[in-house]
């Protein structure tokens, strides 16, 4: 299989896709999200939730369940927020957001998929493979993973400090993994080690156990919004809780309720997109201390993926943080997937699908041989800083302000709640934190109604 001169692919962004893909190729909805059946939607519902990805859709399930009226206004035309597989492309889901089950083993979205029907992949996911030799051989494999994990047994001693700090400061003085080991927490938390607080490093809890679905992460959200009550191709312009009850507007009309729950990211917040009357100053102060880190894909076509086994990792460089992870032949298919994470997927952003593969190509071939070149056609890259409902990939705290996630996560006056993975102090950056946080939210939501009950 030959690829095509990336000079002659253009930028071509899909408003809404989150991804850049080569001109012809096709750019209609996937037919597992084109939209919700028509329904009536209450004009002046129990709860409006705002946003319909993974935290959207569990309080409103929550909620529906206990028997209150919800509508959920989704600025995007489909369900999933960052969790979204594309089915359209290729004979094979892509998964272009989250993608794995983290904490596969206690991760409540692992029941979910059983039930749904969907079929979970319990193979161990690349990075617990050995990296492919002619990337790294086995005695720098061994040299990079004590250097890891001497940083990360840093972290943990640094967490019982009394101040917090940089991660960055953590790095051993002089040592050769350095750069590789700020690349991977460019793929963790979207952002060089600079911009990591010690201390919500530390709060992260993983078991370590990584699934993934067969039909896709993105899947298992819009199969659990396909009867709720969701309004697509409604962003919410204002949250205005100035009199009894609460108005949301929106650019095509406006709701009354007695409560809203907010599960859009941070960056949305921060940016003041959404406008609160009276303002929550301190929100968007607790959100910009929170921001969401970039990690993108690009996905190729891999011509003779028989040769290599399942799954197999390659990283691009060792010695530095600006370098992409390689998965050869992901989850057998004949595809090869890349990631780029922190200060370089945003500069690859800009340039769309060609940048990226410029770049890939440029560091596979450095390691594979100039004839690797002619084995690899790009698909698709993603674009999550340039999704205006997004603005990112997923949450970290800035050094000093961890406790953040608490004051995001806190209602206001019991009638405005606030749910989402950066909501979640031990799973923010993952689709089963913003699951659970949306459940929590409503939970919340709930006991207020009781209580106003009882006190009538």
């Amino acid at each position: 299989m030959k690829t095509k001169s990336t000079s002659i692919v253009q930028n071509t962004y899909v408003a809404g896709f989150n991804a850049w893909r080569p001109p012809g190729q096709g750019l209609t909805l996937p037919k597992s999200i084109e939209g919700l059946p028509p329904m009536n939607l209450p004009s002046d519902p129990d709860v409006v939730v705002v946003g319909a990805g993974a935290a959207g859709v569990a309080a409103t399930r929550r909620l529906m369940e206990a028997g209150r009226s919800v509508v959920v206004l989704e600025a995007r035309g489909r369900v999933g927020g960052r969790a979204f597989t594309d089915i359209a492309t290729t004979p094979y889901p892509l998964d272009l957001g989250c993608e794995w089950l983290h904490s596969a083993d206690r991760n409540p979205l692992s029941e979910v998929a059983y039930r749904l029907g969907l079929t979970v992949d319990r193979s161990p996911p690349p990075w617990d493979r050995p990296t492919l030799r002619a990337s790294m051989n086995k005695s720098w494999q061994r040299e990079f993973y004590k250097a890891i994990d001497r940083f990360y047994a840093r972290v943990d001693a640094a967490a019982s400090a009394p101040l917090d700090r940089k991660a960055s400061e953590l790095l051993e003085p002089g040592c050769r993994w350095n750069g590789l080991v700020d690349a991977v927490s460019t793929y963790i938390n979207g952002v060089e080690l600079d911009r990591v607080s010690v201390f919500d490093g530390d709060n992260y809890e993983d078991t370590e156990t990584d699934w993934r679905i067969v039909e896709g992460y993105g899947t298992v959200i819009v199969r659990l919004g396909a009867k709720l009550p969701i309004r697509l191709n409604a962003p919410v312009e204002r949250i205005d809780h100035s009199g009894k009850r609460i108005e949301v507007v929106t650019s095509g009309g406006s709701l009354s309720a007695g409560a809203v729950i907010v599960t859009v990211p941070t960056d949305v917040i921060a940016s003041g997109a959404i406008r609160f009357i009276p303002d929550l100053p301190r929100k968007r102060e607790a959100a910009a201390h929170l921001p969401l880190g970039v990690a993108d894909k690009v996905f190729f076509a891999l011509d003779g993926a028989d040769e290599f086994e399942p799954d197999t990792n390659l990283y691009g460089a060792t010695d530095r943080a600006a370098t992409g992870n390689y998965y050869l032949r992901i989850s057998g298919r004949p595809m090869l997937e890349a990631f780029f994470g922190g200060g370089l997927a945003r500069e690859l952003e800009k340039g769309g699908l060609p940048a990226f593969t410029d770049f890939a190509l440029t560091e596979l071939t450095g390691v594979m041989g100039s004839a690797f070149r002619t084995r690899l056609r790009p698909i698709l890259a993603t674009a999550w800083a340039a999704d205006a409902y997004a603005l990112g990939s997923y949450s970290h705290a800035l050094p000093g302000h961890a406790d953040e996630r608490a004051v995001l996560a806190a209602p206001i006056d019991d009638r405005i709640f606030f749910a989402g993975e950066a909501c979640s102090r031990h799973q923010f950056s993952t689709a089963h934190g913003a699951y659970r946080s949306g459940n929590k939210a409503a939970k919340a939501v709930l006991k207020r109604v009781r209580s106003a009950a009882g006190a009538s």
